[in-house]
Formats: structure tokens, sequence, C-alpha cells
């Protein structure tokens, strides 16, 4: 190797300026497609799923006293003609009247899906599917209430569904968000948004 003149061979300075030279930048986290860091924008979107599981929660709740409060079961009411009513009933079985039959495992299952969003919920990267997900835990923790405390015994609550359009099984605010929530995972499936936010690379 020649020596340039006026430049020493073990010159800190120099060294320096090539190991800076050679060594790449790191991609920003946007544009390499990596998930949010947990100190960053991942807590907005847990806290956007919390807020949204706590807000359906609530009102499934205080809907369904409502309802035990002021409706008389085989006596429905008229809210908007024939296309919704009033009308109050317990439910043994899953969403909208189904599986009568297996309380119990449906009280299970249940429980095991909104332990699974919660897991699912530390990797949260978009609003879509953070509201999913929020839609999802209220619904399934608003019937689980009804399947524990409920009469006739823990696991073998009957929850209490009170909402009925015309050619459609009876049922609640906790059913209705259920069935949000897997529309909008279909949505950002279709759409190619993973878990993380990051989009799929289609071919």
């Amino acid at each position: 190797m020649q020596r340039t003149p006026g430049t020493p061979l073990n010159d800190p300075a120099s060294s320096h300026q090539v190991e800076d030279a050679d060594s790449p930048e790191p991609a920003d986290e946007p544009s390499a497609g990596s998930p949010s860091s947990p100190d960053g924008r991942s807590w907005k979107w847990i806290g956007l799923f919390g807020g949204v599981g706590l807000v359906i929660l609530v009102i499934d709740q205080i809907t369904k006293a409502l309802a035990l409060a002021h409706l008389t079961p085989g006596e429905p009411v008229n809210v908007v003609g024939s296309l919704l009513k009033f009308n109050l009933i317990r439910n043994p079985g899953a969403a909208f009247s189904l599986g009568t039959s297996y309380t119990p495992y449906i009280s299970a299952v249940q429980i095991i899906v909104a332990i699974g969003v919660i897991y699912l919920s530390r990797r949260l990267g978009s609003a879509g599917w953070a509201v999913a997900f929020g839609l999802l835990f209220g619904g399934a923790v608003g019937n689980i209430i009804d399947r524990i405390f409920r009469e006739p015994s823990a696991f073998h609550g009957h929850v209490v569904d009170f909402l009925q359009t015309p050619h459609w099984a009876i049922f609640n605010v906790a059913d209705m968000a259920v069935s949000t929530a897997a529309v909008l995972l279909v949505i950002q499936t279709l759409r190619g948004i993973k878990l993380d936010g990051t989009r799929e690379q289609r071919k």
C-alpha cells in the first residue's frame, strides 16, 4: 500500500472514516417493514384494543341489565316496526342460539379465545386489527360473564339475548361485536395486512 503524503498510517481519525464509510446505515423501521417497538406505536394499538373491548363490554352488560329490568320473556316489543324487536330470552347456547346442548364447552372455548386475543395483542401494529381484537375480546368476555355468573350455575349460565330481526335468531350486543370482528379480520386478511401492521408482498 502506498502511503499518502501528510497522512499517518496509524491516524485514528482516518481509520474511523474508513469504518464509517464501510458500515451501512440501518434502515428505519417503517422502510424495513418491521413491527413497531413495544415502547413506540404498538402501545397506541394496545390502548385502542383495550378501549374498544372495554366499551363493548360495558354496553353489553348495561343493555342486558336494562333488558332484564324492563322486558318480559314471551312478550316482544316492536321498536322499528317488524324490522327490530326487543324479545327477551335466556340462551344456553352459543351466538344466535346455536349449540344449546354444549354450554360448558362453549364457555371453555370463549375463555380460550379471550386469553388468545390478550396474548396476541402484544403484536398489534394496525388500527384495523386493534379494533377487530377489541370487538372480539369485548364480545367474548360479555358472554363469558353470563356463562359464569348467571343462572342456573357457573359455566352453565344462560346468556341474555333480546334483539330480534326478521328471519334471524335473537342476539345481543356481544354477538354483534363478535360478528363484526370476524368481518374486520377477513377484510384485513384480504388486504394483506398482517397482525403487526406490515403488508404482505404479493407476487
